[in-house]
């Protein structure tokens, strides 16, 4: 019986449900930010971030031999 290899799947599924389900004001302006970068960028690194760290998470419980 080995139901952790489910685990990526589901966080990969709460991961796209969460950005696509994220709050914005609505449309975007018609003129691009001045910097370099896109306003919210440091946010959503630190959303992607999290996302790698809980898939590595599930993959290291995946390949665990401690509940076998």
């Amino acid at each position: 019986m080995r139901p952790r290899p489910a685990a990526l799947p589901a966080v990969a599924l709460l991961v796209a449900l969460t950005a696509g389900c994220a709050h914005h004001d609505g449309a975007s302006p018609k003129t691009p930010p001045a910097s370099g970068t896109p306003s919210g960028y440091a946010q959503m690194q630190k959303k992607v971030d999290a996302a790698q760290s809980a898939a590595a998470a599930a993959d290291r419980d995946a390949a665990s031999d401690a509940d076998r």
